[in-house]
């Protein structure tokens, strides 16, 4: 007699449509009940470029303007520790380093923790190009997602602030989605820090928006421009201070 299989063993059955409310559950569950384990009570988020090189890999660039925003990737790093070592202190674990687990700016936050000799998280995602965790994500805290909401998700539910680097169309979706949820009150005000003044008022002309009364003008007040880690950190604290 040939042994049925268990539901809960059987791949394809697990990978169908029918489960599909059951995955979410699981994309759920697997990262919360991780982090309560691992002591996790509040995140910084890092979102920026995947593609901005570290200094050590500038002079391979294919992009010369793209090998230009290495110092950002070196922001990012010294923020990471800054925040890491100030918070994870005593076995503390606030204000720990989230990113999305790719190169570049994610790349540089997790880096930043792990030569401080503390926990980062990383979020990562399942692409039709296979995006690889970067080697600095803290062993047991790399998470990688098959629906992008989820993820989106567990990026906001414990973070005190969220710092945006340059970066293409995923950091504008990220940006935009944590101003809206502020904006409308779905999630408490935190500080909203875009890194590199002149190269995010270049991009957007935010004050356009308000004088054409597309945004209020309160709105300017979620966002905040620092060009340094430390300026960024200061923020931080002023706002929970």
């Amino acid at each position: 007699m040939i042994k049925a299989p268990k539901a809960y063993e059987n791949i394809p059955f697990l990978n169908s449509a029918h489960c599909r409310p059951v995955r979410l559950q699981l994309e759920y569950l697997h990262p919360e009940v991780t982090m309560l384990d691992e002591g996790i009570k509040s995140t910084i988020v890092l979102f920026g470029s995947a593609r901005i090189p570290a200094p050590e890999s500038a002079e391979d660039c294919k992009n010369p303007k793209l090998a230009e925003l290495v110092p950002y990737y070196e922001e990012a790093r010294k923020l990471s520790q800054i925040v890491s070592t100030t918070c994870q202190t005593n076995h503390d674990c606030e204000y720990v380093i989230v990113t999305g687990g790719g190169g570049g700016i994610m790349e540089a936050g997790n880096r930043g923790a792990d030569e401080a000799g503390c926990k980062s998280i990383a979020l990562n995602i399942t692409l039709p190009h296979e995006q690889e965790a970067n080697p600095y994500v803290s062993a047991g805290l790399n998470f990688e997602f098959r629906y992008f909401h989820m993820r989106k998700m567990h990026f906001l539910s414990r973070a005190k602030a969220v710092v945006i680097f340059p970066g293409g169309f995923g950091t504008f979706d990220e940006l935009f989605e944590a101003l809206t949820l502020i904006q409308t009150g779905k999630i408490d005000p935190m500080p909203i820090i875009l890194f590199g003044t002149d190269h995010w008022k270049r991009l957007i002309d935010w004050d356009y928006l308000a004088e054409y009364g597309l945004i209020s003008p309160d709105d300017l007040n979620l966002l905040t421009f620092c060009d340094a880690a430390e300026d960024a950190w200061t923020t931080i604290t002023d706002f929970y201070a």
